[in-house]
């Protein structure tokens, strides 16, 4: 038996809703970073779902494309904490805008 769609779309909108609410809270760099990467999956996780209750693959191809995107993202985000690790010895967000030169 396989689950239905509603499921899927209940599971991403938790996920979203989730890394929203880490979004929106967190101050550390790294935590704002993964809260993104898990809005991400959510939105991942719709185009998978979507594309397999329609039979089509074009959802699937574009999801592969999203999740290299994210892990562009991911690289040079975590290079911006380096750097600001480097500069400031702290990885909050707020702290970043003291970095321009």
């Amino acid at each position: 038996m396989t689950p239905p769609l509603t499921w899927f779309l209940l599971l991403s909108a938790a996920l979203f809703s989730v890394g929203t609410y880490g979004l929106l809270t967190r101050r550390n760099a790294i935590a704002i970073l993964l809260s993104i990467e898990i809005m991400a999956n959510a939105v991942n996780i719709n185009l998978v779902a979507f594309s397999r209750c329609l039979g089509d693959l074009a959802g699937q191809v574009f999801t592969l494309f999203a999740i290299s995107l994210t892990v562009a993202e991911v690289v040079i985000g975590l290079a911006i904490v380096v750097l600001l690790y480097r500069d400031r010895d702290d990885v909050r967000a707020d702290l970043a805008d003291r970095m321009r030169g």
